[in-house]
């Protein structure tokens, strides 16, 4: 399994809702509430093989309330 985070900017007044949404739908493993130009943080994994794009395209954009993505793919634990 392949980790990476997305930072995810909502509408005004919608935050709390996304991050109910998230959770709901059961993708991601963490969600977590930020301050300054993003509204959360959630991580994510995939199968290896597994496309990030498709996958934050098809499961968390249909998500209402979403204004904005910024996807950070993950390499190498430390």
């Amino acid at each position: 399994m392949k980790p990476f985070f997305v930072l995810v900017k909502c509408q005004l007044g919608k935050s709390y809702q996304v991050a109910a949404a998230i959770a709901d739908a059961e993708i991601a493993s963490e969600v977590y509430s930020t301050a300054g130009d993003y509204d959360l943080l959630a991580k994510f994994y995939v199968e290896d093989d597994a496309d990030i794009g498709h996958f934050v395209n098809e499961k968390l954009h249909v998500i209402p309330g979403i204004a904005d993505t910024r996807t950070i793919p993950t390499f190498k634990a430390f």
